[in-house]
């Protein structure tokens, strides 16, 4: 039978709730009926940082899988399912995907090996309200339609900014998971800047301004490593690469203009997971012409990185940075291409004419776009526009590359244009031309504009599109982000999901993602 709840982990329920009312509603202890489970303990939030999580360890006689389905408010289409295999006889499951405030359905099944059921039971979990300063309402305006491209999305949330509190929210709109740190010896003051990701491994991964370290921490937000950047700041964002080492977006300390003036985030390094060395470092002022002020006349952040990711096909880094363009460099240091409006550009510091790797756009047919008002950016094309303080470039499929286009100042605001795309851009680095060949929110004007921030990401699975506007997007009951998943090929509009919060700050980031392994 199911084991009383020791000591340790009724104050652990307290705590929770001690930070868990609504409207001075006093919550009653969360409580767990009896279960056939033999051997076995339940604690609710076991590392007190992830109140929507659960740990049930129980034993058997051998290995095998057990399955967990925490059962959806909505029918199957809301389950949350997991499949953990271990050898047993000791097994440790996560129960991820539990409602606030809830009594909680979860069907616990152990299948031995040689597949003979030898367990299954459901239990009841009762948890407290969410933390307080979370989305004021989140509304699901289009619901879905057709097969999507997740049931779930991992949203980098800023309505809470001391700590962050990254949530996952279903497609019904209702909180699944979350990370509060409010209690954490070191990360009660998280900044995660554009957010959390996902490693391989399953695991989550940040950087934190307030510590300047990065982060690996398990589903219920247990530490699993941390990585110290001697001699940088991070900021923004870290990524992981294909063999498992980081790129990391940081301000060096000590760096300086040729004014000798402080500057700030423009620097890049790549960091060893196994050793913490820092193997590579980019040096943005010396690639880029840090004087150009045709979009931003801060000699401080002259550049602001804020994406950065590798592309494997050619062994080269791809940056964004919102105040300058999107620029490809080699781990030789050299510039492949750029990929911004031709105004402005100078030399580097090393005397390079930074107007030999600007990309030439092509129109729809694949002609050369001579109107100057164009190349520099002053006037658009029915066919082609250039990317404005982007976010998010994605490398797609097909080679082509996807990016947030937040449209900010568009045209350096020579006309009054007010929208954000998702941009694919189609780039030839031999000729040294770019070619639009599909956008999306242009139609949507002012909906879903949004000046700084924000996501794109390509679900290949799907052939769809996840456009996600984040800060000051207009909502139905004030101001926050929208999660909008969109057909590649029909453009038409699958989900749409509008959160609501009360600084007007809804995301830095929102991703299809999954719970567990």
């Amino acid at each position: 039978m199911l084991k009383h709840l020791s000591l340790l982990s009724i104050g652990i329920f307290m705590t929770c709730l001690s930070s868990c009312r609504k409207d001075d509603v006093v919550v009653p202890v969360p409580t767990v009926q009896s279960s056939p489970i033999p051997r076995s303990t339940l604690l609710l939030n076991p590392s007190g940082y992830a109140p929507l999580s659960a740990q049930l360890t129980f034993s058997t006689t051998g290995a095998g899988t057990t399955t967990v389905v925490v059962h959806g408010k909505h029918g199957p289409a809301s389950d949350i399912t997991q499949h953990i295999h271990d050898a047993g006889p000791t097994h440790v499951a996560p129960i991820l995907g539990l409602y606030a405030n809830w009594a909680n359905f979860v069907t616990v099944t152990f299948t031995a090996d040689n597949g003979q059921t030898v367990l299954t039971d459901t239990l009841t979990v009762r948890t407290g309200f969410l933390p307080a300063n979370l989305p004021t309402a989140i509304t699901v305006t289009t619901p879905p339609a057709a097969a999507l491209g997740g049931a779930l999305s991992l949203v980098s949330n800023f309505s809470r900014t001391d700590p962050y509190v990254p949530f996952v929210v279903d497609n019904y709109g209702d909180i699944r998971w979350l990370l509060d740190f409010s209690t954490h010896p070191t990360l009660n003051h998280l900044a995660y800047d554009c957010g959390i990701s996902r490693l391989k491994n399953g695991d989550y991964f940040f950087g934190d301004k307030t510590t300047g370290k990065l982060y690996e921490v398990d589903a219920f937000g247990k530490s699993v490593a941390t990585w110290d950047l001697p001699g940088y700041t991070f900021h923004h964002e870290a990524y992981e690469k294909p063999d498992g080492n980081f790129l990391v977006t940081v301000s060096k300390d000590g760096s300086t203009n040729l004014s000798g003036g402080p500057t700030v985030e423009d620097f890049v390094i790549e960091l060893n997971r196994t050793t913490g060395a820092v193997v590579h470092e980019w040096d943005l002022r010396a690639l880029l012409d840090e004087g150009r002020t045709a979009l931003e006349s801060d000699p401080q952040d002259w550049l602001h990185i804020n994406a950065v990711m590798y592309d494997p096909a050619d062994n080269t880094v791809v940056i964004s940075g919102r105040f300058q363009g999107v620029v490809k460099v080699s781990y030789s240091d050299q510039i492949v291409w750029i990929l911004a409006p031709h105004k402005g550009w100078g030399t580097n510091r090393r005397g390079q004419d930074l107007n030999n790797y600007l990309l030439t756009p092509l129109d729809a047919n694949g002609a050369l776009i001579t109107d100057t008002d164009v190349l520099l950016g002053n006037t658009n094309r029915p066919d082609f526009e250039w990317n404005w303080y982007q976010h998010s470039p994605t490398k797609m499929p097909n080679g082509d590359w996807m990016l947030f286009d937040n449209g900010t100042h568009r045209n350096f605001g020579l006309t009054n244009a007010v929208y954000s795309r998702a941009v694919e851009y189609r780039i030839d680095p031999v000729h040294m031309t770019v070619q639009q060949v599909w956008e999306y929110g242009k139609e949507r004007g002012a909906d879903t504009f949004s000046s700084i921030v924000s996501r794109v990401q390509f679900l290949p699975g799907t052939n769809h599109v996840l456009f996600c506007p984040g800060y000051q997007v207009p909502t139905a009951s004030g101001q926050g982000g929208r999660i909008i998943e969109v057909d590649y090929t029909s453009r038409q509009t699958l989900f749409e999901m509008s959160l609501t919060v009360a600084n007007g700050f809804g995301f830095h980031r929102a991703d299809r993602t999954t719970l567990g392994q």
